[in-house]
């Protein structure tokens, strides 16, 4: 949560500094090629695949050979993606235009997309090795540092961008350079401070580069379909850039900021639960314990649901008065503000969908069935090339949020189906009664939010510190709604959460 707050604030100073047009559609695109491999490599297929391996290791293999596969997979994916930053160096201009052509329009767009480019291409190197420490930090059951890891690479990311921003125009090179810099800086610091927890588990780096390992091999072998299976909808998110450099100046980073603002929810439910869940999954597995495996994936998927649905409903009802909060600032515009909130609205439908798929997936690297992510993604990329083709002319950039909701439900739906019988059952009842609870409460806030708008609507346009009155009132009175209602329908997943928060905070 922290991380994603400072994320957000982030992005914030990022809107008020360059607001919605040239610059910042040049930063989106080009943070968008490092970023796609990023959630290749770190947050998807590298994690999942070296926590699965690694945790097998760790149940049947010594100590000193567990830390052999680490310092091996460190060795081999250092060299490989230093490789693949110098190649993209190399050919970022055509990366470049082959993502955005309609950059060439506008003078000067593609060069600034490429200087950029270039600059934050070795992100990939200090974020992926981030990800295998994190992998090994949360196979020994360490979570709070790898997980606030994130949140220097936010601070580095905003105290040192925005810093070289204001400094670079003195020597030349425009402001928004500063910022990819400072994106380097965070992903080194993001690296950093893990190496001091990485250290207090016995590891020892020591360099070590053997092809032939078994255990590389593995995490390779599971590598190669999950990069896809894991993937989709980075691969949506790519086909898509090159569609919205086609809409009117501005749409990508209308998409940019929305999509930004709607992996608030999903990182702090969807994938924080996904990285502590995958280590149980993996361990179940290796066990062979495959009924305690279900109740794992059907509990993970029920707080997913109570978690993200509420969210859904909020990010829609409250989308304007959240962006006017957040980004109305300097050079962002009422329009932007607008724009920006549409397209949140339409990502914000899909929202429970992609969080669960985070949950879905790593269960499949479990079972070694990774191929079915894999047809998933096919599916989810031609059916998001279908529906924006046949719907663009008329919806312009918002055609490209719609799909993408669209194409993570169909992915969610089909991956629900495949897993229900490669598990050979899972407890739907289970699953369903906590839906109809989850839907229940959800219905109950999203006519409160409904009721309440109209009665907050002066603060909500007033001034800023009344617009951020106003929506602290109405998230409270929601959240409190919210949670009243499961509490009172007993949905055992909310009674863990508020009991675990009340033996960790309100008792000796």
């Amino acid at each position: 949560m922290f991380s994603r707050v400072l994320g957000l604030i982030r992005e914030q100073v990022f809107a008020g500094l360059f607001g919605a047009g040239f610059v910042s559609d040049s930063f989106a695109v080009a943070f968008r090629i490092p970023n796609l491999l990023r959630d290749l490599f770190a947050e998807g297929a590298l994690s999942a695949a070296f926590v699965t391996v690694f945790s097998a290791y760790q149940t049947n293999r010594s100590q000193a050979e567990t830390w052999r596969l680490a310092a091996n997979v460190l060795t081999f994916f250092l060299i490989l993606l230093s490789l693949l930053t110098l190649l993209g160096i190399f050919f970022a201009e055509g990366i470049v235009s082959l993502l955005a052509p309609g950059f060439g329009v506008v003078p000067g767009k593609i060069a600034l997309t490429v200087q950029l480019t270039r600059i934050m291409l070795p992100f990939l190197v200090f974020i992926s090795l981030s990800a295998v420490v994190m992998g090994i930090l949360n196979t020994k059951g360490r979570f709070f540092v790898p997980a606030i890891a994130s949140s220097f690479f936010n601070l580095g990311t905003l105290v040192g961008g925005v810093s070289l921003a204001l400094i670079l125009p003195h020597f030349g090179q425009p402001a928004i350079v500063g910022m990819a810099i400072g994106t380097l800086i965070g992903g080194m610091a993001q690296l950093a401070i893990q190496i001091p927890t990485l250290l207090g588990t016995g590891f020892r780096y020591r360099p070590v580069f053997d092809l032939k390992d078994p255990g590389l091999k593995k995490v390779l072998k599971l590598m190669i379909p999950a990069t896809i299976g894991m993937s989709a909808s980075q691969i949506i998110i790519f086909i898509n850039t090159n569609f919205a450099a086609s809409c009117a100046e501005g749409s990508v980073s209308w998409l940019y900021y929305a999509f930004r603002l709607v992996q608030l929810p999903i990182g702090v439910f969807g994938v924080a639960l996904s990285i502590a869940m995958l280590p149980v999954l993996a361990r179940q597995a290796a066990e062979k314990d495959i009924a305690a495996m279900k109740g794992t994936m059907v509990s993970s998927l029920t707080m997913v649901f109570a978690l993200t649905l509420p969210a859904t409903a909020g990010l829609i009802l409250l989308s304007k008065p959240i962006i006017r909060v957040i980004f109305e600032h300097g050079a962002f515009t009422a329009l932007d503000t607008i724009a920006t909130a549409q397209t949140l609205s339409l990502y914000a439908i899909g929202l429970f969908a992609y969080s669960a798929n985070k949950i879905l997936v790593p269960a499949f690297y479990a079972l070694d069935k990774t191929k079915y992510p894999v047809i998933a993604s096919f599916m989810a990329i031609i059916f998001n090339i279908v529906i924006i083709t046949f719907t663009i002319d008329q919806f312009q950039h918002l055609a490209i949020a719609l799909s993408t909701s669209c194409t993570m439900l169909i992915n969610f739906l089909f991956l629900m189906v495949v897993l229900y019988k490669k598990l050979h059952g899972y407890s739907v009842a289970y699953l369903a009664q906590g839906l109809m609870k989850i839907a229940l409460a959800t219905s109950a806030l999203g006519a409160m939010l409904f009721m309440a708008l109209p009665l907050f609507d002066p603060w909500l346009n007033g001034n800023i510190l009344q617009q951020v009155s106003a929506l602290f009132c109405l998230l409270l009175m929601a959240v409190g709604l919210y949670g009243s209602i499961l509490h009172l329908l007993k949905l055992s997943e909310m009674n863990i959460i508020t009991e675990k928060v009340r033996l960790r905070f309100f008792t000796k």
